[in-house]
C-alpha cells in the first residue's frame, strides 16, 4: 500500500479517484510514499528518503524546491487548469459586478441603514445611479488563451459579448 501525505486540504472529489485498497492518504503520515500539496510552501521541509514523488493541485511549482527533488530523484508533477472552472467564474464574477455597479449599489444601501426616513423613496429616487450597463455587446480582451482564458473567451460570446484574444503562443 502507498502511503500518500496531505499538506493542504485536498479536494475530496479527487481523492475519491485513488483506490483505497492501495493508497492511505492522511496529513499525519509518517515516510510518505507521495506528498500531495496545494500551496504550503516546502523549501524548508525535511524531506524523507522513502519519498517517490510531489504533486502540486494546481498550476505551478514555486512552493516545491524542484532541485533538491531533482537531487534526489523525487518527480514533481502539477495539474494545470485542474480550478479552471473556478477561476473563470470568479472573473466574470468580477466582470459582471463592475459592470453593472452591484458593489457600490451594496455600499450605498447600507449608507441608509438606521438612517431614518423613507428608505423605499430614497432607493426608488437612486436607484438609477447603481444600474449600470449590460454587458451584452461590449467588447472583452482576453489575453493568454489557456484554459481558464477560453473558458471565459467562451462564456462571455455566449453572455453576447464581442471577444477578442490574445495569446503570443498559440499555434
Amino acid at each position: 500500500m502507498y502511503k500518500i501525505q496531505t499538506l493542504n486540504k485536498i479536494s475530496a472529489k479527487g481523492l475519491e479517484q485513488l483506490n483505497h485498497d492501495r493508497y492511505e492518504y492522511a496529513s499525519e503520515i509518517i515516510n510518505p510514499d507521495a506528498i500531495l500539496v496545494r500551496s504550503q510552501d516546502m523549501h524548508s521541509m525535511e524531506l524523507p528518503s522513502t519519498l517517490k514523488a510531489i504533486a502540486r493541485a494546481g498550476a505551478g511549482v514555486n512552493n516545491i524546491p524542484i532541485d533538491k527533488c531533482s537531487s534526489k530523484g523525487i518527480v514533481v508533477f502539477n495539474t494545470p487548469g485542474a480550478n479552471a472552472n473556478a477561476v473563470k467564474e470568479l472573473v466574470l464574477l468580477a466582470i459582471l459586478l463592475s459592470s453593472r455597479r452591484i458593489y457600490p449599489g451594496i455600499s450605498w444601501v447600507k449608507s441608509l441603514a438606521g438612517g431614518g426616513g423613507d428608505a423605499k423613496a430614497l432607493v426608488e429616487k437612486h436607484k438609477s445611479a447603481y444600474v449600470g450597463p449590460e454587458i451584452k455587446g461590449k467588447r472583452l480582451g482576453v489575453i493568454g488563451l489557456g484554459a481558464i482564458g477560453v473558458m471565459v473567451a467562451n462564456d462571455a460570446v455566449g453572455l453576447g459579448m464581442d471577444v477578442w484574444g490574445y495569446d503570443p503562443y498559440i499555434s
